[in-house]
Parts: structure tokens; C-alpha cells; sequence
């Protein structure tokens, strides 16, 4: 997995300005007064970053913003970036600051004055989040940057509160790096062997194979892989860190490594991204994987359905019928509809084995999604205000795009088949929407339920706040946070 940016918190050592090599980060308001360590760098400046700060072009920069003064007199660090923040900034002010700091520091070691700014636990983990790159299959990869100091008022307090951020930030690097895989690396296989190697950190993994889930009668779930020579699985993941008796929060994740449509084979034209399409999967893994790290007082079970989506002899066809684990019947209209084949069984499965308090399933399902709402937010669905209220809230305070969708019975009425219980897609109209009515009715009565279409969020062609073009992790810190929030036995 990709290694975290080297990070710490340290006493402020003016003696160490004169001397250092690398760059040097400053941590300023425009109307504030240099003392302490900025005063020392002015000094060893000649004056320079006064002038800079009281300058016409710091006045126009925003939160985050930086001029950088290069191979500043007086000193042998290669830089000195000023970044523009409040003493007291907010915590989307602070993470952006630190993104600038990692967008800005390549492979050089960083010096980050911060003085008595608040909040640089979230200056920490902004940087660590945005200084991310998949170098895995790169003959000539580029040296991992090396160490980040930060210089602040209370060093011990920002080590501790900047200790639950970083195990945030490692389930959002392996749901990045899983989703940034290539399928011929991540196959089937590969992602259940990476899944169950998190026993090391005190989950229960189990992985059940195609036999297995004959057994359970997952149908329809094993029908998206039969066209593939990949086997398909259901990989279980049981974090149960809280009340003994206490019903887990259920996470679903679709895990296509690689979708080519199937028999309705998509066109040749940017299929390249369908490595992405296991993405779903790749969130419930990170958000596992952080749960663990630090050691949520919850119970939470994550269950993501592996297949491979072919076209071959053996693959299911548009006017196949397939019996579904609950029992209801699904005319497969489109085999690049598969997504929700997958998750229904799953969905059943979680709720027939668990009980769930809650059950939240994601996955990239719809390209329709991505046309009503872009790049920067996930479709939300639910059937419960205050599970789906909660999860947005979680979401907005994590910064992550998030916008509710309506649930209908005129959208599930345009899933009615002639032969069987219902076809899997409705039509072009209202894609997204079909999909979420599909995927609501294998949800009991009674259970609290989310559905995230994040297609549009999971991988992006450009960078995001605090991620590099790629895999985002979308979703780990919303998700952890809802777990903190809502989920989470009380001291």
C-alpha cells in the first residue's frame, strides 16, 4: 500500500532557518504581525517577507493561497512559501493549506512554520491526503517525498489529535490504491487475498468462494461473473468494536474489477476507466481498514461482492431470467447493468446473516448520475430522512459532495417486465433513479437503508481538493464520520 508522508510536530527552532535546505512554509494572515519564527525568517530574509506580506498581491490571495519567495537571501532552503491562513481558520481552510503545502514540496524535505495557528493537526492531513501518487507500475517511479516538520505552539497536542486523522487518511489510500489498479493486477483473486490480509488488524475476514455462494443461492450475482475465467466471490469484513449485543451497521460494496458491459459490450472508447467500476468495494475496504486502525467503538460489517464482468460462450444474455437470492425473478434486459446484480444478493445476504441497524451499500453504477450531477457529488438515496440527514451532515462537515435523490413508485413502476418480476434496467429516462428503485426492493421492511451512486466521484480525469486526478477514497471520511456520529458506543 502507498506509505503516508512522513509527518511530525515539533518545538519551534529558530536556529534551524539559516541552515535548512529544503523549503519553508510560513503560515500567515495577511493582517497579522511576524514573531516568533516568521520574525526570524524576515530577519534572515533582509526584510523580504514583510514586504511580501504587506504587499497588494498577499492581500488578493484567499485561505490556502501561497507566494512563494525562491532562494530567499540570506538562508539555503530552496523556497520560502507564504500560505495565506487565519490564526483560527476553519477545517476546510486548514486542509487546504496543507494540499498547497504537498502540491508544493516534490521530493524535498519541508519545514512548515505555523506558529500559534490553530488547527494544524487539519494543515497535517490535508498535506498527507493531497501528497498521494500511484507509482506501483512505474519503471522510473519518483523517489516518495521525505520528511514534513511542522513547527507549532503545541506540538503534543497536534500529535495526538492529528493520531485518528491519519487512520483516516490510510483507508482512503487503499481505497485509493485499490481503485487505481489495473484489473490484469487487481483480479478477482488479488482483491479477496489484499481483503482478507486486514485479520492483521483485528478484523474478521471471511471469503466465500463460488461454491458458497451456490449455496446461498446468489444468483444473480454469479451470473455477472460466469462469462469470466476470474472466479467471483463475497468477501466479509466484521469490525466488532462495540456493545456485544448491539445490531452492526452493514456497508455493501459493488466489486466489479473490470466491467466491459458483457454481451451489451460497451463501446471501445474510454473502457480503459472500467478498472474504476470495483469502487464501491474499494470504500467499504477503506473504511474497514480505518474502523480497525483506530479502534471504533462500533460494530460494523462490510460486505463487497468481486466479480469480473466478460463477454464469452458462457456469459448471461440480454432476455436472460435469473432468480434472485430473495427469491424474486429479474429479466436481464442490459448485461452492462450489472452492478445491481451484484448488490441486491449481497444486500439480501447482509440482511438475512446480520440483522443490521442500518445497511448502506455504494457502488459506481449509473453513468447517469454523472450526467445530473457532475464530478462533485454522489447520488444519495434513502428510505429513512434521519439515517440519510445524518449521513449528509457527515459528508458536508468531511467536505465530500453529497446531494439527495427522489425515490418513487412511478420509477419503480418502469421496472415492470412481461416475464418475469421485474426487468434490471427501466429505460434511459431517470437512470439513476431505476437503479436505486431496483436495488429498494431487496431491502426489508423495517431497515434503515442508503444507496450512494458515486460513479461520479470515485476516480476523476482532474485533481480535486485533496487528491491528485485518479482515485479519490471518496466517501471514507464521510463514512467514518457517520459511524463516529451515529454509530459509536458513548464513553
Amino acid at each position: 500500500m502507498t506509505d503516508l508522508t512522513p509527518l511530525s510536530f515539533i518545538e519551534t527552532d529558530i536556529e534551524q532557518f539559516a541552515e535548512f535546505e529544503g523549503r519553508i512554509a510560513v503560515l500567515i494572515a495577511p493582517d497579522a504581525k511576524l514573531g516568533g519564527g516568521s520574525a526570524r525568517i524576515n530577519k534572515l530574509s533582509r526584510g523580504a517577507l514583510l514586504r511580501l506580506v504587506q504587499s497588494a498581491d498577499f492581500a488578493k490571495t484567499k485561505p490556502g493561497d501561497v507566494i512563494t519567495m525562491a532562494y530567499p537571501a540570506g538562508m539555503k532552503a530552496k523556497a520560502v512559501d507564504v500560505i495565506h491562513l487565519a490564526r483560527r481558520p476553519d477545517v476546510t481552510q486548514a486542509r487546504k493549506a496543507g494540499a498547497t503545502l504537498a502540491k508544493l514540496r516534490g521530493n524535498a524535505e519541508m519545514l512548515v512554520v505555523a506558529g500559534s495557528v490553530q488547527r494544524v493537526a487539519e494543515v497535517g492531513y490535508g498535506l498527507v491526503l493531497r501528497d498521494y501518487s500511484f507509482d506501483d507500475h512505474k519503471s522510473a517511479a519518483t523517489p516518495r517525498a521525505g520528511q514534513v516538520s511542522i513547527m507549532c505552539a503545541k506540538p503534543e497536542e497536534a500529535k495526538a489529535a492529528m493520531a485518528p486523522l491519519l487512520t483516516i487518511a490510510e483507508g482512503t489510500f487503499m481505497t485509493r490504491d485499490l481503485v487505481n489498479a489495473p484489473a490484469n493486477y487487481l483480479t478477482t483473486n488479488a482483491f479477496a487475498e489484499r481483503l482478507k490480509e486486514m485479520e492483521s488488524l483485528g478484523l474478521k475476514v471471511e471469503v466465500l468462494n463460488e461454491e458458497a455462494l451456490a449455496k446461498l443461492g446468489m444468483r444473480t450475482l454469479l451470473s455477472v461473473g460466469q462469462g469470466s475465467d476470474s472466479p467471483s466471490y463475497v468477501v466479509i469484513m466484521r469490525w466488532d468494536g462495540g456493545a456485544k449485543d448491539a445490531a452492526p451497521l452493514a456497508l455493501v460494496g459493488k466489486g466489479v474489477v473490470f466491467d466491459t458491459g458483457g454481451i451489451s459490450l460497451k463501446p471501445g472508447a474510454g473502457m480503459e476507466d472500467m478498472t474504476m467500476d470495483m469502487g464501491g468495494a474499494g470504500v467499504v475496504a477503506g473504511v474497514m481498514r480505518s474502523l480497525a486502525l483506530r479502534k471504533a467503538k462500533a460494530n460494523v460489517v462490510g460486505l463487497v461482492g468481486i466479480v469480473e464482468n466478460m463477454p464469452s460462450g458462457s456469459a448471461i444474455r440480454p432476455g436472460d431470467v435469473i432468480t434472485s437470492m430473495k427469491g424474486d425473478t429479474v429479466e436481464v434486459i442490459n448485461t452492462d447493468a450489472e452492478g445491481r446484480l451484484v448488490l441486491c444478493d449481497v444486500m439480501w445476504h447482509a440482511q438475512e446473516a446480520f440483522k443490521p441497524a442500518a445497511m448502506i451499500d455504494l457502488a459506481t453504477l449509473t453513468g447517469a448520475i454523472i450526467v445530473g450531477l457532475g464530478h462533485e457529488n454522489a447520488g444519495v438515496f434513502s428510505n429513512d430522512d434521519a439515517l440519510c440527514g445524518d449521513f449528509l451532515k457527515a459528508a458536508q462537515t468531511e467536505n465530500e459532495g453529497a446531494w439527495r435523490m427522489p425515490l418513487g413508485q412511478a420509477y419503480d413502476d418502469m421496472l415492470k417486465s412481461r416475464v418475469a418480476d421485474m426487468q434490471n434496467i427501466g429505460g434511459r429516462a431517470a437512470g439513476s433513479i431505476t437503479a436505486a428503485q431496483f436495488l429498494q426492493r431487496f431491502v426489508k421492511e423495517g431497515t434503515p437503508w442508503i444507496h450512494l451512486d458515486i460513479a461520479g466521484v470515485a476516480s476523476v480525469k482532474s485533481e480535486t481538493a485533496l487528491a491528485p486526478k485518479g482515485a479519490t477514497g471518496w466517501g471514507v471520511a464521510a463514512l467514518n464520520r457517520l459511524v463516529m456520529d451515529r454509530f459509536e458506543t458513548k464513553d
